[in-house]
């Protein structure tokens, strides 16, 4: 039943991410540890259904998945990592936007690497989707080195559309649940490995980040990245990515009543714009097909 209707699950993972820059910003852990607690919860919740329906399919998981699962799990790994710091240096809007740039990444990766095409209209939703988030970007404010942030974003950027051109390639034969499990397993140690590197302690920061940790995990890993690896054997990466540049125009709208972060003329004007951006694209995309 939900594989006629993909689009509808990409819009629920829209909204579970878009939560996620909200439950960041309360957290008053180190970001290395935010995203351990977050990444702990996720595969503890996994664990049960791969234990029990998925176990013959993870016994006949290969030695490649297994090898690309963990470089995804890496690279999803330093997406948070990145992305989390840049939310405690620039503003949600503008640190949501510049991640949403991901869709350039994965566009181009997708095209060289993986031999897709994107329509002619998708290219020109692309660019009008980046002229969009450029405005935010310009507009936005962010205390203390915003551009330190900036810069955190673009590189969270840049790792979660490797995380995502390496997810459409095994979305092709494995499922949601096992290619999922494998790579936040993947991810959760990588992030565990950096904090004990860095001697970051890992406990001791109260009850209330074990509880943020356990909201990101459900709301945002499990309802929107999972939901975005299962859409990713429906629709082509650059899409997927592309409708996530709704997320600071949710994000952004959220941060109003809690952060007081009132956006400007010039933001609505680039929330206006990415959203017209993914538009295009979606119809775009829908008429090649």
């Amino acid at each position: 039943m939900l594989e006629r209707h993909p689009n509808s699950v990409l819009l629920l993972g829209v909204v579970g991410i878009s939560i996620s820059a909200i439950l960041v910003r309360y957290s008053q852990a180190p970001s290395v540890i935010t995203a351990v607690y977050r990444l702990g919860w996720t595969v503890l919740l996994l664990l049960p259904a791969v234990l029990t329906k998925f176990r013959q399919e993870l016994k006949q998981v290969r030695g490649k998945d297994v090898l690309l699962c963990t470089l995804s799990g890496i690279c999803l790994a330093l997406h948070f990592l990145t992305w989390f710091e840049s939310l405690k240096w620039t503003g949600v809007a503008v640190s949501t936007v510049l991640v949403s740039t991901e869709v350039i990444f994965t566009a181009l990766g997708f095209a060289l690497f993986l031999k897709g095409k994107i329509p002619p209209l998708g290219v020109a939703a692309i660019l009008l989707a980046f002229g969009g988030s450029v405005l935010l970007a310009l507009a936005g404010g962010g205390t203390g080195s915003a551009w330190y942030g900036n810069v955190l974003a673009l590189a969270a950027a840049f790792f979660v559309a490797l995380y995502t051109l390496i997810g459409r390639i095994q979305r092709g034969y494995l499922s949601t649940t096992v290619y999922t499990f494998l790579t936040y397993l993947a991810c959760f140690l990588t992030l565990l490995l950096m904090a004990v590197a860095s001697g970051t302690p890992l406990v001791g920061y109260g009850g209330r980040e074990w509880l943020i940790g356990l909201g990101l995990a459900v709301l945002c890993t499990l309802m929107g990245h999972s939901l975005f690896s299962w859409c990713l054997k429906f629709l082509s990466p650059a899409y997927v990515s592309a409708a996530k540049l709704c997320e600071p125009v949710f994000s952004g709208a959220l941060a109003v009543p809690l952060f007081g972060e009132i956006p400007t003329p010039m933001q609505l004007l680039g929330a206006a714009v990415i959203l017209g951006a993914v538009l295009l694209y979606t119809w775009a995309e829908g008429r090649q097909s």
